[in-house]
């Protein structure tokens, strides 16, 4: 039996807050009790809001809670050539094409509930490629849903992964439409970097929180196209406060180094993540 990887992959984008150290407490945890590793992976694929100062900061509110990773840290700005290769990979069996079309085209032709990502309509898809064209003007690559899904082989169509919650769940990866691989600003995007990641570290147990796990829709279809294996998903719900409000930034949260800077006590915050922890399992 394979030793259990688990990881905690932020995004230098702001301080870690209580939701940040939840889920970083719950992949620590179920790696430390099975006698396995845990990682510490840095998300910093956007130049445009990651900060170095904030990797720091990771690593500094992490050992204040007394959470140890295992091994290196890895960096993802360190491995654009492996998802370069990935997406190289996919454009060879014709998956991927480029897509010129702006944010703000895509919102004015696609109708979509409020706060929801409009669905891509594939305005670029089928689109003659012109290499002047793609020297000259910026561009993203897209999957190929529907290519993407007639290219999986006959044992590999009723997709699924298991989830600690859900159960087995099947993947309709068709419900996102052609989702983006690389962007404009950056030569790859969150779903093909996690999925090389994880694969590429071992990971076996993935713990993230609930609000991620419509994504694993399409982290499964990549797996399977890039003949990736596929770990076990522990989606977890999402902190919150006494107002039922998720513990975010964007949600007026105060950060690990707020709260270490008015003098909170690291392990008294710890015991309370670990008992909402038990709660949301039902062992309360």
């Amino acid at each position: 039996m394979s030793m259990m990887i688990s990881r905690f992959a932020p995004s230098p984008t702001g301080r870690l807050h209580p939701g940040h150290a939840f889920s970083a407490v719950r992949a620590h945890d179920l790696a430390r009790a099975a006698g396995g590793r845990f990682l510490l992976r840095i998300e910093d694929i956007d130049p445009g809001r990651s900060r170095e100062a904030f990797v720091s900061g990771i690593e500094e509110d992490l050992r204040w809670l007394g959470l140890a990773w295992d091994g290196p840290v890895l960096r993802q700005s360190e491995r654009l050539d492996l998802y370069a290769g990935a997406l190289e990979r996919l454009k060879a069996a014709g998956l991927v094409y480029p897509c010129f079309c702006t944010r703000a085209e895509i919102a004015g032709s696609v109708a979509a509930p409020h706060g929801a990502t409009p669905v891509y309509p594939g305005t670029c898809r089928g689109r003659p490629v012109d290499p002047a064209e793609l020297q000259a003007r910026p561009h993203g690559w897209r999957l190929d849903m529907a290519r993407a899904l007639a290219a999986l082989s006959p044992g590999e169509r009723g997709l699924f992964w298991h989830d600690a919650t859900a159960g087995r769940v099947m993947a309709t990866p068709a419900i996102h439409g052609d989702v983006v691989l690389a962007r404009k600003d950056a030569p790859t995007s969150y779903h093909l970097a996690v999925t090389i990641d994880d694969a590429a570290q071992g990971v076996t147990d993935v713990v993230r929180g609930m609000d991620l796990f419509e994504a694993t829709h399409v982290h499964r279809l990549l797996q399977a196209l890039l003949e990736l294996p596929t770990p076990a998903y522990h989606h977890h719900p999402l902190l919150t406060g006494p107002d039922g409000r998720r513990l975010a930034k964007r949600d007026g949260a105060k950060s690990l180094a707020e709260l270490r800077a008015e003098g909170a006590d690291p392990q008294a915050l710890l015991a309370m993540l670990r008992r909402k922890d038990d709660e949301g399992r039902g062992k309360a």
